[in-house]
């Protein structure tokens, strides 16, 4: 059996890169206030994607991720943080037009689920928790809208 290389699995990552314009709703549908924007681009080794975000929101972090891979077992993780001082790991799948992250564990289950555009400019999803350890509720929609 064929073991998958890195370029192969790293290239999947490929429909992230770029900068991007987000744009999030409150369950009820009530679009944030203030300008958030994300940019996705290669770490100097290209065997890591850096992903930025900041928000002209109090309430809501600027944040950094390291993408990476297990190319023998086509994985993907992510590694989060933020300006809150939040740390977390996260699982996470891509490709057939889907990107997916979730994880497992304090403070609560977490998941975010998204669709890739067709011609690749737009990706919408939403992020949803389980505060309860079972039941899944919508957090916030959040859809990334290509700049360049």
């Amino acid at each position: 059996m064929a073991q998958p290389t890195a370029e192969e699995a790293l290239k999947t990552l490929e429909p992230l890169l770029g900068a991007w314009a987000l744009e999030a709703k409150s369950p009820n549908g009530e679009a944030w206030p203030g300008e958030a924007r994300a940019s996705f681009k290669w770490h100097e080794s290209g065997a890591h994607l850096v992903a930025r975000t900041t928000v002209d929101l109090p309430e809501a972090p600027n944040t950094i991720s390291i993408i990476g891979c297990d190319a023998a077992n086509g994985t993907y993780f992510q590694l989060y943080s933020d300006d809150r001082g939040v740390c977390r790991v996260y699982q996470m799948r891509i490709g057939a037009g889907e990107w997916k992250l979730w994880r497992e564990g304090d403070p609560f289950p977490q998941r975010f689920t998204a669709t890739i555009s067709q011609d690749g400019n737009t990706i919408s999803g939403r992020w949803e928790k389980a505060e309860d350890g079972t039941n899944y509720t919508t957090d916030f929609s959040l859809t990334y809208s290509r700049v360049r």
